[in-house]
């Protein structure tokens, strides 16, 4: 969104105008107010995580309407591990339970 410009919170807060005058020692509670609120001015004021169901439409106090977008599935590429790396697998989990007992690992 600004690109080359600083992203600490003082230069949020400057950006988008909001009242840091609070802040003087770096408090997490505090910080974790004013970040919420610079998160809220970057996104437009939006207040939920509503979703929308597939197809179905949303509309916000006046607001403009939003729309879902359906995008089609990637096809990943699946990889199986070969019998060489399965076998190198099992030699790792068997000195796993050899030094540590037992393998979580294992089902």
């Amino acid at each position: 969104m600004f690109p080359g410009k600083r992203n600490s919170l003082d230069a949020l807060c400057a950006r988008y105008e909001i009242d840091n005058s609070k802040r003087t020692l770096h408090g997490a509670l505090l910080d974790a107010q004013i970040l919420a609120e610079v998160y809220l001015a970057m996104t437009g004021g939006q207040t939920s995580m509503a979703f929308a169901m597939e197809g179905e439409t949303q509309q916000q106090q006046g607001e403009t309407t939003i729309q879902r977008i359906v995008r089609q599935a990637s096809k990943l590429r699946v990889v199986f591990a070969t019998d060489e790396e399965l076998a190198a697998h099992e030699a790792r989990l068997d000195l796993v339970q050899k030094k540590g007992g037992t393998c979580l690992w294992r089902a």
